[in-house]
């Protein structure tokens, strides 16, 4: 990781939109041997960056979703019981876990939504973060091979099923604030992601209802561009079934209640309903308008 260059940098900028300046400090810090934190909503490229980072580096990426059935065993891995009957606890019959496996090959291990892991199991993180190896119990000592990597990534705004990461975490990390991109930059992974109708005026229809999302006062969380995406695939496919225009009023609206009505989050108390929202924020963004108000931002109060 330490021999990363600019035309390597380069490479993961072409494949991630907008995020230039997280590239660089992301580098940095993995070329420094520092873990990673990467902070932000849904749908704001955090696990793409890494996934092209680790394509562009020759670096393998171990995955882990984070969630409440990560036991330590299965992060660290386990005896196979069957061969034990047989062959004992000799290393060559246990089962590598995620963590294990990338210790030993010098990987990245990435670990999705950290806060939504148990106490204990984040414990072990820590440990193999500190001291670059684990103690397994019957297998000995397992240390980390060089380029081992740890790049945690979570959603700060997410409070169902998660816990607050401790302080002991935020010391052995570099955090990474990744925000949602601009408009023009969501109109462009609009247009990556949903090509035809995502790279047209529906496209920047959809990404101007999904930004508008965010700042509405009904909605306490509002949409990541995968709304916009959505909405857009959604829409072609309907436009064939019907045999009209992918730009028709009513058929953009089935479209757009389709992606975005269970994307957001409604103030508990408002009296609203995600149907209702979405409803309203189409026919205050309508298509005319995508066009001649470019320097109008819903996304921004």
């Amino acid at each position: 990781m330490s021999s990363f260059n600019r035309a390597a940098v380069d490479a993961i900028c072409a494949d991630v939109v907008g995020r230039r300046n997280e590239i660089d400090v992301v580098v940095a810090a993995l070329a420094a041997e520092r873990h990673v934190l990467l902070e932000g909503p849904p749908g704001t490229g955090k696990s793409s960056l890494l996934r092209a980072l680790a394509h562009a580096s020759g670096v393998e990426l171990v995955f882990v979703e984070g969630n409440a059935e990560l036991t330590p065993a299965r992060l660290v891995g386990t005896f196979d019981p069957a061969r034990v009957l047989t062959d004992g606890y000799s290393p060559e019959v246990f089962l590598d876990g995620p963590l294990v496996d990338a210790l030993r090959t010098g990987s990245l291990l990435y670990i999705e939504e950290i806060n939504r892991v148990p106490e204990e199991t984040l414990n072990v993180i820590i440990t193999a973060m500190s001291e670059r190896e684990l103690h397994i119990p019957r297998l000995g000592r397992v240390v980390a091979e060089s380029g081992f990597r740890v790049v945690a990534a979570m959603n700060p705004f997410d409070a169902v099923g998660t816990a607050r990461i401790s302080s002991a975490v935020y010391d052995r990390v570099s955090r990474v604030s990744m925000g949602y991109q601009s408009l023009e930059e969501e109109t462009e992974i609009v247009g990556r992601e949903a090509k035809g109708a995502g790279a047209g005026p529906l496209g920047n229809r959809a990404v101007r209802v999904v930004r508008a999302t965010r700042n509405h006062s009904d909605v306490r969380v509002g949409s990541s561009v995968r709304g916009a995406i959505d909405l857009s695939l959604i829409a072609e496919q309907l436009a064939n079934l019907r045999e009209q225009s992918v730009t028709d009023e009513e058929l953009g609206l089935d479209a757009a209640l389709a992606a975005l009505s269970g994307r957001i989050r409604v103030r508990e108390g408002s009296g609203r309903t995600p149907e209702a929202i979405v409803r309203d924020l189409w026919a205050a963004n309508p298509l005319e308008l995508d066009e001649q108000s470019r320097g109008s931002d819903p996304g921004k109060a």
